[in-house]
């Protein structure tokens, strides 16, 4: 069958990440990225079923892949060549629509899970995603024995598996995978809350920096598990205001600006380059080194940052962090979360909650078939400039 694909070469790494800076559609036609006949993965045994891909997105660690960005501490926990793709809605031998869990968690890898309704992503012990019937592999995506949603089809395992309704449009189902990082790092922010009590002690305030795809769906997330905060959000360009807006922010300003609304909104003073209190929580859903730094800048003594945002190699000054007791807290992908009322949920199935309720379909921009993917990947790396958030290919039957 005909897929993308990512295979290891140092040249074709190095030769994108030397042209990414210059275009990023010629950085992904020297790039590790082809498109091409492809061997076929075997199924990987019992559990594991062949899912037909009808749409996966772009995100933005598949742009550092094909840019020749991708951090170096990944080269470890995938196996070359892989097929790419981990947001995805595709339909099963009997034809039910479903979206996948990418994660491959202890039972894909026929590790024994940390408990019986553990989620592919709990745990406290990552030597399963190297080890066992599987070859090395963070997720669906990044795996060579799966094989990944910018393919025909991939191999996908019963936990990985969710069911979605009817109700919900392919559009928006695409967009549960990322939804679901929202909704973890929304109860980041709320577990961070709560445990300081801060939501009984008057107006809460949380700063979103960034509203591409992740930051916007933080802001859904935050509307939905968090109602009591105030949502401020940064961001670059017309179109990302108005959807911040639409999702339940109560403000948004230019990225440049959310250290004064903060300012504003909390009463706090400025001293040098930081805030002398700030929000609660800040959501960092960029991931650069200047993007922590001011993150860290608008937060309060004893706040906490949650890095959503995927960042490689940065340079931050820790001084801050020390002298404010600020936390610094990463949240990758998704898992199980505790509710109000103590029983818990996985996370995916409170995306796929949150894709019903929020028009997530207003994101997906545009689509592409496989063989212009030099041309979506243009488009989703130029995504804010040209009014879009979330491009996706294509693969359902007459598309």
């Amino acid at each position: 069958m005909k897929a993308l694909s990512v295979r290891r070469s140092v040249p074709r790494f190095g030769a994108a990440r030397v042209v990414s800076s210059i275009s990023q559609r010629s950085a992904t036609r020297v790039g590790p990225l082809t498109f091409g006949e492809i061997e076929e993965p075997t199924q990987p045994g019992p559990g594991w079923e062949r899912i037909d891909t009808s749409l996966s997105g772009i995100c933005g660690s598949d742009l550092a892949l094909a840019e020749g960005r991708a951090s170096a501490y990944f080269e470890d926990w995938v196996s070359f060549p892989f097929v790419p793709g981990h947001e995805i809605v595709g339909t099963r031998g009997d034809g039910q629509r479903v979206v996948i869990e990418p994660v491959l968690g202890h039972s894909a890898r026929g590790a024994v899970p940390p408990s019986p309704e553990a989620a592919p992503g709990d745990g406290d012990d990552y030597r399963h995603l190297v080890t066992g019937p599987l070859e090395p592999g963070i997720q669906t995506g990044f795996c060579n024995s799966t094989g990944g949603g910018w393919a025909p089809w991939f191999w996908a395992h019963e936990s990985q598996i969710h069911a979605i309704p009817d109700s919900l449009s392919d559009e928006a189902a695409v967009l549960v995978e990322p939804l679901a990082g929202g909704v973890h790092a929304a109860f980041s922010v709320r577990d961070a809350l709560r445990r300081g009590d801060l939501l009984n002690r008057g107006p809460v305030v949380i700063g979103v920096l960034g509203a591409g795809t992740m930051g916007l769906a933080t802001v859904a997330a935050l509307r939905a598990h968090v109602p009591e905060a105030d949502v401020i959000v940064g961001a670059r360009y017309p179109h990302q205001f108005a959807i911040a807006r639409a999702l339940g922010a109560v403000e948004v300003v230019r990225s440049t600006d959310l250290a004064a609304a903060i300012r504003r909104r909390t009463g706090a003073h400025v001293i040098g380059r930081h805030l002398s209190s700030g929000a609660h929580c800040l959501v960092d859903a960029v991931g650069s080194s200047e993007s922590i730094s001011a993150s860290v800048s608008m937060t309060r003594p004893r706040g906490r940052v949650v890095l959503l945002g995927m960042p490689a190699d940065v340079s931050l000054d820790l001084t801050p962090l020390w002298h404010r007791e600020t936390e610094l807290r990463g949240c990758y992908t998704y898992g199980t979360e505790t509710l109000d009322d103590g029983s818990t949920a996985r996370t995916f199935d409170l995306a796929i909650e949150l894709a019903q309720t929020t028009g997530a379909e207003r994101l997906v921009s545009a689509t592409y078939p496989l063989e212009r993917h030099v041309d979506a990947l243009a488009h989703a790396a130029e995504a804010g400039r040209r009014g879009a958030v979330k491009i996706a290919f294509d693969l359902r039957r007459g598309n």
